[in-house]
């Protein structure tokens, strides 16, 4: 994998509370406490800013239910809290997918962006929104309400599945694992391009407006179902995240050690699509943060492969700010996901540049 120069053997302490031992890398600790206050205030922050900026002391007593101010009350636990939750959801559940699709790929440059699984749950939500209407506009009743996040979610670990089907050829190897990701992700672009030419000109408008990324109107029916998701999957995502050191390894040195490293990259990539899946069905596709986030925690605390905990809460943060920047600071209110774009572009230039100097 090209980096910074890989930290294999991390100082690490082990901590003991009777029968029970831990092992704990003080460097990671550290930037991931350092990151978390990072995420609460960027929350805090974002909680007090919408329609009109309410003092940060009101948004907390809110929070802890104080409902002496029925209208702060209201417009902070119904209103911005399912924007801010949905946020966080967002950034950690693409960050986490990034840092295993890029340590199993072993490219810096993967993400599940170039693996079609954002564009297959793209495809899913536009099919819907463009085919049968979408919400309001056609479903109606319990269909109206969970039928654009299923079929997200269902278009997601679809490509997911059908890019690991095609990739694996008695082993999978990482080069061939990119370009068929590629590949379905150029067919899931073309088809989602097509379905926008089948329907009227309002349901394609809704469309591009949920491709762009967008937390807008987010609510409590949807985000409340995936955050409970993203708990399940992040904790699966934290016990397998031990093991993605071994991907440093080649693969006849992993064998020779007893590592059934083709199960391995198998849960890396299905946590990587269920993770993917989930944040695009709260945010819409947006682009760069399971690309950015993964290289930025790895960057902060020097190890071999991203690390999966720090990577989300840089994601977390990074859509926060993001969100708060397009929402509040520009003078037209922006989808999130332009701003996650625009914070991310030259992140991506920087990564190409920098790997093509290790190169040459």
């Amino acid at each position: 994998m090209n980096g910074p120069e890989p930290n294999l053997l991390a100082p690490t302490r082990i901590v003991r509370c009777g029968p029970i031992s831990v092992r704990i890398a003080p460097r990671a600790l550290s930037v991931g406490l350092v990151l978390l206050l990072l995420a609460l205030a960027a929350a805090a922050v974002h909680l007090a800013n919408g329609g009109s900026a309410l003092p940060l002391d009101a948004v907390v007593r809110a929070l802890f239910g104080d409902d002496s101010n029925a209208r702060v009350h209201l417009a902070v636990t119904e209103f911005r809290a399912p924007r801010t939750a949905g946020a966080v959801v967002a950034g950690a559940c693409l960050a986490m997918a990034g840092a295993f699709t890029q340590t199993v790929a072993r490219n810096p440059l993967a993400s599940p962006d170039i693996l079609g699984v954002t564009a297959g749950a793209s495809l899913g939500a536009v099919s819907v929104l463009v085919l049968a209407g979408g919400g309001a506009a056609g479903l109606s009743g319990f269909a109206g309400e969970v039928g654009l996040p299923v079929a997200a979610f269902a278009g997601g670990v679809s490509a997911g599945i059908l890019v690991y089907l095609l990739a694996v050829s008695g082993t999978l190897d990482s080069y061939r694992l990119v370009l068929v990701g590629l590949g379905i992700n150029g067919l899931a672009v073309s088809l989602t391009t097509w379905m926008l030419t089948l329907g009227d000109v309002s349901n394609a408008a809704q469309a591009l407006t949920w491709m762009s990324g967008s937390l807008n109107g987010k609510d409590w029916k949807l985000v409340a179902p995936m955050g409970l998701l993203a708990l399940a999957l992040s904790a699966g995502a934290l016990l397998l995240g031990q093991r993605l050191v071994l991907f440093t390894l080649d693969d006849d040195v992993a064998t020779g050690l007893g590592v059934r490293i083709g199960r391995l990259r198998l849960y890396a990539l299905a946590l990587a699509t269920l993770l993917a899946s989930a944040g695009v069905v709260v945010a819409g596709p947006l682009v760069f943060v399971a690309l950015a986030s993964p290289q930025i925690a790895r960057l902060l605390i020097g190890s071999a492969v991203p690390p999966i905990f720090i990577s989300g809460l840089v994601g977390a943060f990074f859509v926060l700010v993001a969100d708060t920047v397009a929402a509040n600071v520009l003078p037209v209110s922006l989808p999130v996901g332009v701003a996650t774009a625009v914070l991310g572009g030259p992140y991506l230039i920087f990564l190409v540049l920098r790997n093509q100097r290790r190169l040459t």
